[in-house]
């Protein structure tokens, strides 16, 4: 046997490369199917209902961010020559990190916006890829999880919204039926995530939509008329809703928004690392980000939104210990098929909005518990990291809970402003690279694990060599 074929051989026996037999393939797949269903049609029902928009409208939505939701999934598993995909056990999915930008380009500049700057936003993703991984240093745990913690605070009255209605004068607003069964979607869900094991733990939401649904039916709250109408198979028509338009301040926000993705995508890459024993390098790392891009280039040009790798279905493939691609590249074949029905997707948009409003809430809070636990490991012994983090987000949750506060300001600065993501986004990021990358870092009141790391960080720079390093450590 050749050298090369030994070496080929003994680099496919790796987890990740693992082939199961058909029935256990198609078995872990359709576990991963179930497990991040619920929060990936989550986004297109959370901003479809936030801007009013009519029910085969989200319907479309739903089967478009399936449809990207599969390729992406399929991409990140398998790869695309040297160029995409980080070859890992990887299930894409929409994330809600876009929700609230999104929803202010859509007020501020009409829905042509909102998929030309997610378009421009996925091209700006793609071109920073390969540098983003070589600087991932300057979005540690500081930045990301304040972020996160705005991102779930600010989408909390989204689910307001779906509970209660979003018409104050409207005779079913803040009905006690709808929110009873908002309730009872909520004690569900948090049931079997508490207190299930496993694959019940981690689909634990889609059981308390089923259950919330079965409780609808007599309640009068279901209406699937439209269903009926909804053909079997079709494909999303490319710019649903007209030439993209790509006004600066939307496509700045949106650009912003993809390096917040990468961050949250370069967490998971280094959870499944620890998880699967396979250690990234940095290649590895930028074809995973340029997935990302890819998602809002797809997405923009198929009306979806930007996909980052669930966390949801890492846990999962902890829990199972099976870490084949092939699975999830199974699971991602089926995205697209499920994208490919109409019907389903009118289905999806035909759920009461209690019902998902119950389940949104606990995912919009998880959202700000993950945010939580990163900023456990931000270093906020250090009271300059915990001003940061306090700065910015006070800033993030300004526009939510004084809307309008920038209306006097130029025109073209008010999509940036009123979005609470972005500037606590911003803010982190250049507060922490003020003082945390330059000799404030080394300060003498500074907290001791602050100036170490900021000496250790000189050092490397110092020492580093013009050549590109070869791995990234997996237990960063």
């Amino acid at each position: 046997m050749s050298t090369d074929l030994m070496t080929h051989s003994a680099a496919a026996t790796h987890r990740v490369d693992e082939r199961l037999s058909p029935g256990a393939t198609a078995t872990f797949g359709v576990q991963h199917l179930l497990i991040m269903y619920a929060g990936s049609v989550a986004v297109p029902l959370a901003f479809g209902a936030a801007l009013g928009l009519d029910q085969a409208t989200i319907a479309m939505l739903i089967n478009a961010d399936l449809l990207i939701a599969g390729i992406i999934t399929v991409v990140q598993s398998l790869g695309v020559r040297s160029v995409l995909g980080a070859r890992l056990p990887i299930i894409g999915g929409a994330t809600f990190v876009q929700v609230a930008p999104l929803i202010a380009i859509a007020h501020e500049h009409g829905l042509p916006a909102v998929w030309g700057c997610m378009l421009a936003g996925g091209l700006i993703g793609m071109a920073l890829a390969y540098p983003f991984a070589r600087i991932i240093r300057y979005f540690p745990p500081l930045v990301t999880g304040t972020v996160l913690v705005v991102v779930g605070v600010s989408l909390v009255s989204v689910a307001g919204g779906l509970i209660v209605g979003s018409v104050r004068t409207a005779p079913t607003y803040g009905d006690m039926g709808r929110i009873g069964l908002a309730a009872l979607v909520l004690v569900v869900a948090l049931a079997f995530v508490t207190l299930g094991r496993g694959f019940w733990s981690q689909a634990g939401l889609l059981v308390a939509i089923a259950a919330g649904v079965l409780v609808a039916w007599p309640m009068g709250l279901l209406d699937f008329g439209r269903v009926g109408g909804a053909h079997w198979f079709g494909v999303v028509r490319p710019f649903h809703f007209g030439a993209p338009t790509f006004p600066i301040a939307g496509v700045i926000s949106c650009g912003i928004v993809m390096t917040v993705i990468f961050a949250e995508t370069l967490a998971s890459l280094m959870a499944l690392s620890e998880i699967t024993g396979k250690r990234l390098t940095r290649g590895d790392i930028a074809r995973a980000l340029a997935a990302d891009g890819l998602s809002g280039v797809l997405g923009g040009i198929m009306n979806s939104f930007y996909d980052t790798v669930f966390n949801q279905n890492v846990g999962a493939v902890r829990t199972t210990r099976v870490h084949s691609r092939y699975v999830t590249a199974l699971a991602g074949v089926l995205l697209v098929v499920l994208g490919l029905i109409p019907k389903m997707g009118a289905v999806v948009a035909a759920l009461p909005g209690p019902v998902i409003g119950g389940a949104a809430l606990m995912l919009f809070g998880t959202i700000a518990v993950v945010g939580i636990q990163t900023l456990r490991r931000a270093g906020l012994a250090d009271s300059t990291n915990a001003t940061i983090v306090a700065v910015s987000v006070g800033l993030g949750l300004l526009p939510k809970f004084s809307p309008g506060m920038f209306d006097r300001f130029p025109s073209w600065s008010t999509t940036i402003l009123s979005d609470g993501v972005v500037l606590a986004a911003v803010s982190a990021f250049v507060l922490n690279l003020v003082f945390n990358h330059t000799w404030l870092a080394l300060a003498p009141h500074r907290d001791e694990s602050v100036r170490l790391a900021a000496a250790n960080a000189d050092a490397e720079e110092a020492h580093a060599a013009p050549a590109p390093v070869a791995s990234f450590p997996a237990h960063a």
